[in-house]
């Protein structure tokens, strides 16, 4: 298909990201004014321990107005590469580090109006190693049982896209965890 951008305008520079409205001619050869939140790449992280637990962040979301269960996650600083932030931002969160940090997947936030691009990566062999954490941050750690944790998604407990998209990304690599947990779980 043939799209073409006529017009681009910055409508809008904030903190944490920008507005940008084009006019775009479609292939039947009208035009439309779209509006695209410009937002830089980011991580989240799906950090497991040994014991087959997942551990979650919960942290105050104010478009939602409420507190939000979610993977620990964050955006990529200038010139860094997504492992690298992932790294950084699971030592943030939640005060670990991953012996092994394996990428499973990557998606767009919200396609529809964002340019956001998200990298998921599934952090195992975890060790304590914390870094300080944003000053914007006020975050408590929730250490859930894998098979609870798709328990809670199923029962519409976890309302954060982004963890649910991970959590669907890394059940191949969780089915482990299944039959060790869903019998201790009732």
């Amino acid at each position: 298909m043939a799209f073409k951008v006529l017009d681009s305008q910055l409508v809008y520079q904030g903190r944490a990201f920008n507005i940008r409205r084009d006019q775009v001619t479609m292939p039947n050869g009208v035009s439309a004014w779209w509006d695209i939140v410009e937002h830089v790449d980011s991580i989240m992280v799906i950090p497991v321990d040994g014991e087959g637990r997942i551990w979650f962040v919960r942290q105050y979301r104010h478009p939602a107005a409420q507190e939000v269960l979610e993977m620990p996650a964050g955006v990529l600083e200038s010139g860094e590469n997504p492992e690298a932030c992932a790294s950084r931002e699971i030592r943030e969160e939640i005060g670990m580090t991953a012996g092994k940090l394996q990428q499973i997947g990557e998606f767009f936030l919200a396609a529809g109006y964002s340019s956001e691009y998200m990298h998921v990566y599934l952090a195992t062999d975890l060790r304590p190693d914390p870094l300080e954490a944003d000053a914007d941050e006020f975050l408590s750690i929730e250490k859930t049982p894998v098979i609870e944790a798709y328990r809670l998604a199923e029962a519409n407990q976890i309302h954060d896209a982004k963890t649910l998209a991970g959590l669907s990304l890394a059940r191949p690599y969780l089915i482990k965890y299944y039959d060790h947990f869903s019998r201790n779980i009732r």
